[in-house]
């Protein structure tokens, strides 16, 4: 996109060439690549921080953890780690509307069992979000880099969605739409040699992201007061939206 017609004031009507149709091939190229930007921006730190504020190893029984929008399946990866770390049970299920997403977590997870973390038993769903009926009470739900994929409209859905399902809270893991991390992160992405979706996607997710203002307008469209929310900013390009109730 010209540099002049950038516009940060408001989020971008614009489409990701992962979400186009393409070989499963092309997918996990693409998610690996994604995991890596994750890992070296320190992109689990914002969920797991928010974790750890929960106190969760003062619950007897297994929390019930769903990934929206898993993909590649790394946060969720990086999740059971932590809760092994801290002796937390927990059962975690990782949901994706395109199946080949689903089955490269599988294979992935399967390829990455440690001596240190055991076997992986992470449960793998492909389905629609707006219609998936969990088969038991999920206490936490979680999302990385999936809210702006969604239009407003459904993002209000899906807040609401995680409010009906949610037992204990919810936490959107998200992007900040700014010019600084737009040109950085078109930048890096070149100077790794990362797969061209990536290269490509990586800044127009910047510009389909967020501000504090759309958060703040789109909670209170979902029916969320601002003091039952919490919109949380992490360098480099996070913004954060979580929810808790029960403390």
């Amino acid at each position: 996109m010209p540099h002049s017609a950038l516009d940060f004031s408001r989020r971008a009507q614009l489409s990701e060439r992962m979400d186009e149709p393409c070989t499963r091939e092309e997918l996990r190229a693409c998610l690996h690549d994604i995991s890596r930007l994750n890992q070296w921006l320190l992109g689990y730190r914002p969920t797991l921080d928010w974790m750890d504020s929960l106190s969760l190893g003062r619950f007897v029984e297994p929390i019930r953890i769903l990934d929206v929008g898993c993909g590649y399946g790394d946060t969720l990866r990086r999740v059971e780690q932590w809760a092994r770390q801290r002796g937390i049970a927990v059962e975690l299920i990782g949901l994706d509307l395109n199946p080949d997403a689903t089955a490269i977590a599988a294979e992935v997870s399967a390829h990455q069992s440690h001596s240190e973390t055991g076997k992986s038993q992470i449960e793998w769903v492909a389905a629609d979000v707006f219609s998936y009926d969990p088969a038991a009470p999920v206490h936490l739900v979680i999302s990385s880099l999936f809210a702006h994929h969604l239009s407003d409209s459904e993002v209000v859905r899906f807040v609401r969605w995680m409010e009906r399902q949610a037992v204990i809270g919810w936490f959107i893991n998200d992007l900040s739409r700014a010019a600084i991390p737009y040109h950085l992160l078109g930048w890096f992405s070149g100077l790794m040699r990362l797969h061209p979706f990536v290269r490509n996607d990586g800044p127009v997710s910047i510009l389909r992201a967020f501000q504090p203002q759309d958060w703040r307008r789109l909670c209170a469209s979902a029916g969320l007061a601002g003091n039952q929310y919490t919109i949380v900013s992490y360098k480099p390009a996070r913004l954060c939206v979580s929810r808790g109730r029960m403390r």
